[in-house]
């Protein structure tokens, strides 16, 4: 049986993750203020205080790219790393930025899952003498940060910078990035080879990873479009639109008309991610 960390044990690892600017880079940044309680606006105050939105001075956060801009995907066995991104500006530059993706109704009460650094500081890259991006490592676990179902959709994500003068500022939901279930997807087209102008049945599967089991089951009641391309031809056509059953099982006929490559598509939800199938090309006699 999987641990599931408590609401409680979760909000305190949010506060210490995300409220600390890490005195040795300090010591190593000569532009750095020595009283580092000062400079970052979350060492001194309470948790509850520290992850609300904040700012001080003229410290402006102007953009967060989460995973490069994609959704996050996650099925029932490997690990999902990817980037957070916070670039943000300030009349003396750039002295650290942070992020991390938190899910649930409020960061200081509502919380039911995180995913958060390894480390309590970003890793910084000048654009100029006010700009910088800097960034983390996040990591999406389905033995632990995305322990269940219920934590499949839209994320939360926290971001704040710091400036070389102790201004900062701190966004507890600068935008939302989307966690999802992996699909998978299968057509089969038959018989093979096929008479012209005869019945074609194309069958197939649409599963999703099950966070509560670590394994895949069904995606029932979906509606999966079946694709064709004629022999060298560049790109696919829709045919029809069909849905998955109540095992997630796919199957419908078209008569076959030329040779050519049949597949299933799914668009994706909220929740689970698009899918295409592999083709299965189709000799018609």
């Amino acid at each position: 049986m999987r641990t599931r960390a408590t609401v409680a044990a979760l909000s305190g690892a949010l506060a210490l993750s995300a409220l600390t600017v890490p005195t040795a880079q300090a010591a190593d940044n000569p532009g750095a203020r020595a009283d580092k309680a000062q400079l970052s606006p979350f060492t001194a105050k309470s948790p509850a205080k520290a992850v609300a939105d904040d700012a001080r001075g003229d410290t402006k956060i102007t953009n967060v790219t989460v995973n490069g801009g994609k959704d996050i995907v996650v099925g029932t066995s490997l690990k999902k790393t990817y980037t957070v991104s916070v670039t943000a500006t300030d009349p003396a530059g750039i002295y650290d930025g942070y992020a991390f993706l938190w899910h649930g109704t409020d960061l200081k009460t509502g919380v039911d899952g995180a995913m958060t650094p390894s480390v309590d500081h970003g890793t910084c890259k000048t654009v100029n003498a006010t700009t910088a991006t800097c960034s983390v490592t996040l990591v999406a676990d389905p033995a632990s940060t995305v322990y269940g179902n219920i934590l499949a959709g839209r994320w939360h994500v926290f971001a704040s910078a710091v400036g070389k003068d102790g201004d900062y500022s701190t966004k507890d939901t600068y935008k939302s990035s989307w966690v999802k279930r992996a699909s998978r997807l299968t057509t089969n087209a038959s018989p093979e080879p096929v008479v012209k102008g005869k019945t074609v049945t194309v069958t197939g599967a649409l599963t999703r990873a099950n966070w509560d089991t670590d394994k895949y089951a069904g995606y029932t009641q979906q509606s999966v479009q079946l694709q064709f391309r004629k022999k060298g031809a560049g790109s696919f056509s829709t045919v029809k639109t069909i849905k998955s059953d109540s095992h997630g099982n796919l199957k419908t006929t078209v008569k076959a008309s030329a040779d050519g490559d049949w597949r299933y598509a799914f668009a994706g939800t909220s929740t689970t991610s698009s899918v295409t199938s592999t083709s299965d090309f189709l000799d018609v006699k």
